[in-house]
């Protein structure tokens, strides 16, 4: 079993991500620890996050309070949901959390059934609870879980996972040809990209550009594709590479049938809400660009930004990998588009917009506590198990970036035919 320990400072995101899991039947909440139950059993982004309330205002000067954990047994291992359960208690009890609000998601939206405990590391008196060795210390945990429930260890399947992990391409050290295509064969196996300019915003994570290369051969029209290695700066660093090296994967016919089934899967993908609504409260919570970008990157979200020559910002692509989606900003929200950033960093206009909640079909009585209420009643013991049923905030139509489209149109122009 392999546990993965987040550490942020976007509760509500936290919340919201596992709870639509739960709204579109992919999870289930195992279990609520010094978490106040509700009388009817329904629950809301809201409810949960006020929950949590009291520990983060009365945190002194912890900056990252929220721990966003997974514990991932082996595909072939069969864990019950009271095992899940189990287990979610002894490790946050041996992690020293077992006093601590948490919450236990179940997902089953993957072959890997797994859990995420959503909780925070500061106390009821404000200060954090000591995390020193917490990686070698749930390591440890993990062992003995998997001995306790028989489970698949966790040495060969790390290793298994590390020689799947994508590595930049370092130009410098030679055999180009063969880094770059240990990327292209398989990027498009793990990650939805719906167009040329979202699949070259994931490549450049990697140190890779993908050129369109139209031209004719015996009075015939070509369109090919070309990689060429980029140096630290995003300048070329390679000769060009045909795309027919590396398999038909890499090629514009496979990538173009790519493009259409992502766009198919990620108009229902529920990680664009969360995306949306994680990017929004960066948003709120950052003054400029490096803050900005800094925010997501601490959740596992890279932000790809074009500019052109004046340094106008005409993309903004956002690469979520914990639900490996490649996503332009006018795709998730009009409001997340290029221009807006654009007229954030470069003019000083920061965006301002109310972040909505998913509606509760009844009225939680907690929710009309006053927060000194709130904080005494949340200082009780109280655990139970319940199942949310709650609203998506998916939104309905996905936008096409037409910033992005009409600068390429405008470059297309520029350009000259190119034999391939």
């Amino acid at each position: 079993m392999i546990a993965k320990i987040g550490k942020g400072s976007n509760m509500y995101g936290a919340i919201l991500y596992n709870q639509q899991k739960v709204d579109r039947e992919n999870g289930a909440v195992l279990l609520l620890n010094k978490i106040p139950d509700t009388v009817d059993g329904t629950y809301s982004v809201a409810y949960f996050n006020k929950c949590f309330e009291p520990y983060l205002l009365a945190n002194i000067k912890t900056e990252k309070m929220v721990r966003h954990i997974s514990l991932n047994p082996d595909p072939s291992d069969k864990v019950s949901d009271e095992q899940f359960t189990e287990m979610a208690r002894v490790y946050m009890e041996r992690m020293g959390y077992g006093n601590q609000p948490y919450i236990v998601f179940k997902h089953t939206d993957i072959d890997r059934t797994h859990i995420h405990i959503v909780s925070t590391c500061v106390g009821i008196n404000g200060k954090k609870i000591p995390d020193d060795y917490d990686h070698k210390r749930s390591m440890a945990i993990c062992r003995n879980l998997e001995q306790k429930y028989n489970l698949q260890k966790a040495s060969e399947q790390e290793k298994k996972q590390d020689n799947k992990v994508f590595k930049p391409v370092g130009y410098h050290k030679g055999n180009i040809k063969s880094q770059i295509a240990s990327v292209v064969r398989y990027l498009p196996k793990h990650y939805s990209f719906s167009s040329m300019g979202s699949y070259n915003a994931l490549l450049s994570l990697f140190n890779i550009t993908a050129e369109e290369v139209k031209g004719e051969r015996d009075g015939q029209s070509v369109n090919g594709l070309v990689y060429v290695a980029l140096d630290e700066n995003g300048n070329k660093a390679s000769n060009p590479f045909k795309a027919s090296l590396f398999g038909k994967d890499a090629g514009v016919t496979q990538l173009q049938k790519h493009f259409e089934q992502s766009k198919e899967k990620m108009k229902t993908n529920p990680a664009r809400s969360v995306l949306k609504n994680t990017i929004e409260l960066a948003i709120h919570a950052t003054g400029n660009e490096a803050e900005f970008k800094k925010e997501l990157t601490e959740q596992g979200i890279n932000t790809v930004i074009r500019r052109n020559n004046e340094g106008r910002i005409y993309g903004m692509t956002f690469i979520d990998h914990e639900s490996r989606t490649v996503w332009n900003g006018s795709q998730l929200d009009r409001n997340l588009s290029a221009n807006v950033f654009n007229d954030w960093w470069n003019n000083g206009n920061k965006p301002e917009f109310k972040i909505q909640d998913s509606p509760v079909s009844k009225t939680n009585e907690l929710d009309s506590l006053p927060t000194k209420d709130l904080f005494e009643f949340i200082s009780q013991e109280h655990s139970t198990n319940s199942d949310l049923g709650l609203l998506s905030l998916l939104p309905d139509a996905q936008r096409e970036d037409y910033e992005e489209e009409q600068f390429a149109i405008r470059m297309n122009k520029k350009k000259k035919g190119r034999r391939v």
